[in-house]
């Protein structure tokens, strides 16, 4: 078993020490942002892993490359409508939502 370097947090110590538990407005503006992140790389990497390019994907969708540019760099946020027709017209799959409350 290796032993912790006295140097060395956890991803949730980073997170508590610099944002806060839980709960917090900090730590929650941080989640939230992580969530848009994972978005726009999983729409980037399941376009790459088509071998579509960017134009492509804009192509199916009925938007532009530099929309779809914007989404998977974490510049705008899709709105659920168009995060639709990446994944059922552009990736051909089916949007499945979950809310927590």
């Amino acid at each position: 078993m290796k032993t912790k370097s006295k140097n060395m947090i956890t991803l949730e110590e980073f997170k508590e020490k610099n944002y806060g538990k839980r709960s917090t407005k900090a730590r929650e503006e941080l989640e939230a942002g992580y969530d848009s992140f994972k978005i726009g790389a999983l729409i980037h990497d399941k376009r790459i892993e088509m071998g579509m390019t960017q134009e492509e994907l804009a192509e199916k969708v009925g938007t532009t490359k530099s929309y779809i540019s914007k989404i998977e760099n974490n510049i705008k946020e899709a709105r659920i409508s168009t995060l639709q027709k990446i994944v059922e017209l552009g990736f051909g799959g089916h949007l499945v939502l979950s809310i927590k409350f």
